[in-house]
């Protein structure tokens, strides 16, 4: 099974890593599991009210999520991987996330349930791909979710003598100053966080894999964007669209406090 965002190589498949086992990689699953975990716990940044704990009081909630964000992630990297030409089955996070969230909405939208209802697990999820991203870095080529070629200094050989594009720590650095500013963020009761906070996270780790797949092998759809290109510019706009609603809500709970 590929890593966590499928891969798209137009050439061929590169050559087996002769370095850090993909073992490391499930142990930094593991890690990114506990890391949530362990964010969701002692950070509950959560609405307060009833749409702040609609995860525990709507009984399909989180099979919903979970049924989304399975499919999610198996569909969209598996065709990342069918896209170029290669057989097999692949996870990505991205596709998660997607899967998700249309998961989601459509039960609050055959529910009734309105608003923002995320917010409680938008740190935990930062957290989880900081830290994953390492892993997949870890694991090189066989991970298959390395960069492209770069003659820049930071450019890391993966096993087969070709400096490439870490672009699993540029996410994984996003990710974590991510995290560092929202925390920031909630902890000064800043409005635009703490009334749409999963939007503004979205929209982020959007964003920014949008800029990093084009330091990625993957083959493209339409001229130079891959799949994940298309999949970040909709997450892009879902996230503009629904946090712009959130915010001109005439109704405006009051936000709970960070606590720690």
């Amino acid at each position: 099974m590929r890593g966590a965002d499928g891969f798209g190589h137009t050439l061929r498949r590169p050559a087996r890593v002769q370095g850090v086992p993909l073992l490391v990689h499930s142990l930094f699953d593991v890690l990114a599991l506990v890391a949530a975990l362990a964010v969701f716990q002692w950070v509950p940044i959560a609405t307060p009210g009833a749409r702040g704990e609609t995860w525990r009081s709507q009984p399909y909630y989180l099979a919903a999520a979970s049924l989304g964000v399975t499919s999610g992630a198996y569909i969209a990297g598996s065709a990342n991987l069918w896209l170029t030409g290669i057989d097999g089955i692949a996870r990505s996070i991205e596709g998660a996330l997607a899967g998700g969230i249309l998961a989601v909405e459509a039960l609050k939208a055959l529910t009734g349930i309105r608003g923002s209802t995320g917010l409680r697990f938008v740190a935990p999820l930062a957290a989880a791909i900081a830290v994953g991203r390492i892993g997949c870095f870890l694991a090189g080529l066989e991970d298959m979710t390395y960069g492209t070629p770069t003659a820049l200094p930071w450019g890391v050989d993966f096993g087969d003598g070709v400096p490439r594009h870490p672009v699993q720590l540029y996410e994984s650095a996003a990710m974590a100053i991510f995290l560092a500013a929202f925390l920031w963020a909630a902890r000064r009761r800043n409005a635009l966080v703490l009334r749409a906070g999963f939007y503004l996270f979205i929209g982020v780790y959007a964003g920014q894999r949008f800029l990093w797949e084009f330091l990625k092998p993957y083959g493209t759809v339409i001229g130079p964007f891959n799949l994940f290109h298309l999949l970040s510019a909709a997450l892009v706009l879902y996230a503009v669209v629904f946090a712009r609603r959130e915010m001109l809500c005439t109704t405006s709970p009051s936000s709970a406090p960070l606590r720690a």
